[in-house]
């Protein structure tokens, strides 16, 4: 009889505990369904508003769709970002609303690239032709902060607050020392001295190419960055520069005595200038819309019948679907061939935000778009970062569109295979062996070191593939095979000095390379439609939520030690020949 009743209570607590989960499962899914539905209601502009930009959260190229956001589940906590895409059309409808009256920008650490920034900047700085004001505040002033921030008409610090102006550095993150400890051995195959990405795990600082390409990069960056700032702020570059140089900026007050902000003032009366510029009176609340709020609005997306694509190409590039922020070769192919079919579609304008990654799937979407570009316009533009594969994809284009601060570039090729042999045997005593039929049937095993035939079998594949890129981007530069390998051997390149060698044609803002798509096509009326289709956020749960939760917990446990971690795991998981920029170049 106990046997019985233990059975019988085991068996109880196991429903209850299933009904328990299934109901959490269940409230979770009505919750998040009801969040998405809010979430896509347009939202009213009450007259006199400020509109009011968070520019702290990620700026991405498409708006996310998260409705599990605000919502107790692991794995599933990302804040809320906004698209660039989004983002340009609501500050271009902003621009001619007369419901807002003034942009109160608020930004402290901006969670993008510099050419995405630019693009940011660039629209505030069309916005302020409307000759409403724009007003900055911020307790702290990141660099990057301050490069938004200095667009405004009058730019605000906290009085104990702090502006961060330094200049920038880069940093890189090598890996030698620690594989070695652990008994791992890199055996690297690549073409091109500049082609830097396989340096961290194969020295201890960097080498005197890729010193001297960081150099250039950085360099130009920086440059842009004290360019924008001087012409804004209408202080001489010069003096920006030896203002970083010599760390002048220590105080608050610093900063003002450089005019680089224009007053220190609090909270309370940056509310009060708004209340006045937005026309109300003391008294009386300040109507306000977030950018955020304010771009669902955005349903305007153009007139007629015919219709220019943007087709978005956003991360690493791998085989397979990806998914909204890595390039999957089958998900990108798919949408520029439904783009290229569709008769209703004059033009097509590729945005590329990416490092890249397989060279076998850079392949497969350039193939794409050689063939669209038979039977209908392809531009370009390239984000904060079109590199290697993510140049590749995008060479064939008419025409090729830069930010000043783009990287790009990058043409070369490697191959990794890690050698886990002294790991395994010596520190822990795990041996193998086995039979082969071929002298080269495990050609790849990372269980031994490669022999000296491997190596001249994988080198030459390198070598036919490299060879490949570089007459892919000679056809669609129009530049001889030898010019092209010349400027190439993985070297990095920014915008401005791509444009100078010939690998992109004008330095262009997304809108202008969407412009030029239709004037290629002769349209004066078009719609714009984007592709591929942003993933179903509960099909991103069913599908990733594993791999959420692992991430949520690992995060967790490294702190800021998460991106050394995920470094080393993006190495260990390329398979195949990479074509791809040097691994997380930090710049701060």
């Amino acid at each position: 009889m106990r046997e019985f009743f233990k059975y019988l209570f085991a068996s109880m607590l196991g429903f209850f505990l299933s009904m328990v989960i299934i109901f959490i499962i269940c409230f979770v899914i009505v919750v998040g369904a009801i969040s998405s539905i809010d979430s896509d209601k347009t939202v009213v502009v009450a007259n006199n508003s400020v509109l009011f930009l968070n520019l702290d959260q990620a700026i991405t190229e498409r708006t996310p769709k998260n409705p599990f956001g605000n919502l107790p589940i692991v794995g599933g906590e990302e804040k809320d970002g906004i698209g660039l895409n989004d983002f340009l059309k609501a500050l271009q409808k902003a621009k001619t609303d007369d419901n807002i009256k003034c942009l109160y920008l608020n930004v402290s650490s901006p969670n993008a690239g510099y050419a995405t920034l630019r693009e940011v900047r660039n629209a505030l700085i069309d916005f302020k032709k409307s000759h409403k004001k724009i007003i900055a505040y911020s307790e702290v002033y990141t660099q990057g902060a301050y490069y938004l921030a200095s667009v405004a008409d009058k730019v605000y610090l906290n009085p104990e607050g702090a502006l961060e102006f330094k200049g920038f550095s880069s940093e890189l993150t090598f890996f030698k020392g620690t594989l070695e400890k652990v008994g791992v051995e890199m055996q690297v195959i690549r073409v091109g001295n500049y082609k830097s990405a396989v340096e961290p795990f194969i020295l201890d600082k960097m080498s005197d190419y890729n010193r001297k390409q960081v150099t250039a990069y950085v360099g130009g960056l920086y440059n842009t960055f004290l360019t924008d700032i001087a012409q804004s702020r209408n202080i001489q570059k010069d003096s920006l520069y030896s203002i970083a140089d010599n760390y002048k900026v220590q105080q608050p007050q610093d900063a003002v005595n450089f005019k680089m902000i224009d007053a220190l003032k609090y909270k309370d009366q940056i509310l009060e200038e708004l209340r006045g510029l937005s026309g109300r009176t003391r008294g009386e609340n300040i109507r306000s819309v977030t950018i955020n709020d304010y771009a669902k609005n955005n349903t305007d997306s153009g007139t007629g019948k015919n219709k220019v694509a943007i087709i978005y190409a956003n991360g690493e590039i791998n085989g397979g679907e990806g998914s909204d922020n890595q390039i999957g070769s089958e998900r990108i192919s798919r949408a520029i061939r439904k783009a290229r079919l569709d008769d209703d579609i004059k033009a097509i304008v590729l945005r590329v935000n990416s490092p890249g990654g397989s060279a076998l799937a850079s392949d497969v979407i350039w193939r794409e778009i050689v063939l669209t570009k038979k039977e209908k316009p392809v531009i370009a533009s390239f984000g904060d970062v079109a590199a290697s594969g993510g140049y590749y994809i995008g060479c064939a284009a008419d025409s090729i569109f830069v930010q000043p601060n783009t990287i790009t570039g990058s043409i070369g090729v490697f191959g990794i295979i890690p050698n886990f042999q002294n790991l395994m045997t010596n520190k822990l005593g795990i041996t193998f062996d086995g039979v082969k039929t071929g002298k080269y049937a495990d050609i790849m095993a990372t269980n031994r070191p490669m022999t000296a035939g491997e190596r001249f079998i994988i080198q030459n594949e390198l070598n036919r593939i490299y060879s490949g890129f570089v007459s892919r981007v000679a056809d669609g530069r129009k530049k001889s095979k030898a010019y092209i390998d010349s400027i190439g051997g993985g070297h990095v390149w920014i915008g401005t000095d791509a444009v100078q060698i010939g690998l992109a044609d004008r330095i262009g803002s997304f809108n202008d390379a969407i412009k030029a798509a239709a004037k290629k096509a002769k349209l004066k009326e078009y719609k714009v439609v984007e592709y591929p289709d942003v993933i179903d956020p509960w099909k991103s749960l069913m599908d990733e939520g594993t791999d959420k939760i692992k991430t949520y917990y690992t995060k967790q446990e490294l702190g800021e030690n998460y991106f050394l971690y995920q470094q080393m795991k993006k190495v260990m998981a390329s398979s195949g020949i990479q074509a791809r920029m040097p691994f997380e170049a930090v710049i701060k």
